[in-house]
């Protein structure tokens, strides 16, 4: 057998240094009334060395149950919070409303991922007749974010909601209040109608759920995307995106 690596050797060390400590203090409580001999050490150290895979097998295996009750857990919390995600009747939809597999996208307007992502997302919905996709705003990146997430939620009761999204996601330069209301009178909104319902606190709140929901769901940047139990975080490719609908499309939605 080949001797280990010098960095699988450090990692090994480390490993054998906290384990030590951990005996220590099972010790110092008083749950083992032995002592760790010097000769035990030397013994655990040497068999380690010389049996590197015994102690890869064991982080393997402790990252193997880390994922399966990481996965136990998301379950948990997307069931938990079924209906916030998928069924919100606040939310914009797109798509098939009454399709069989819902896809939720938490975005910001000024994410470049995020208007990277938009052809492929408008893509799989062009694709797939089935499928509803559920617009989750999520501004977190400054008050230009803010203000064209509320305006954008506010263009729903125009009719406007997709082609206003779709304008912001496509602008070129930063979405900031001047952009927005560019991009509103662009797409054919009413911009005094649209200033008189950007008053409505209604619009601030439903954003303020989105970010309760978030931060419950763990999700950390945008875009992210919600499809059956999976939480997928990040710029996505097509292919892995329409997989991700397919195994959905497989499973009820809770």
């Amino acid at each position: 057998m080949s001797k280990p690596s010098a960095g699988l050797a450090a990692i090994i060390l480390s490993a054998f240094a906290v384990l030590l400590s951990g005996l220590a203090l099972l010790f110092a409580t008083g749950l083992f009334d032995a002592p760790v001999s010097r000769q035990l050490q030397i013994q655990t150290r040497e068999y380690l060395l010389q049996n590197p895979e015994v102690f890869v097998e064991a982080l393997q295996k402790f990252e193997q149950n880390q994922q399966a009750a990481e996965a136990n857990e998301l379950e948990t919390i997307l069931a938990e919070h079924s209906d916030e995600i998928f069924n919100d009747p606040t939310a914009p939809v797109g798509g098939n409303s009454e399709g069989d597999v819902t896809l939720v996208e938490f975005f910001d307007y000024n994410c470049p991922y995020c208007r990277k992502a938009a052809p492929q997302i408008q893509q799989a919905v062009s694709d797939d007749p089935g499928l509803k996709l559920v617009f989750k705003e999520w501004p977190i990146l400054g008050p230009g974010s803010e203000f064209a997430a509320r305006a954008a939620l506010a263009s729903q009761r125009q009719g406007k909601y997709e082609a206003f999204h779709h304008g912001m996601m496509a602008f070129a330069g930063a979405i900031n209040e001047r952009s927005t209301m560019t991009i509103a009178e662009q797409v054919g909104l009413d911009l005094e109608q649209l200033k008189r319902d950007l008053e409505d606190l209604a619009f601030v709140a439903a954003i303020e759920r989105n970010r309760a929901l978030a931060n419950d769901l763990r999700i950390t940047g945008t875009p992210t995307f919600v499809v059956g139990d999976e939480i997928i975080g990040g710029l996505v490719d097509q292919a892995p995106l329409q997989r991700s609908i397919a195994d959905a499309r497989e499973k009820p939605e809770g």
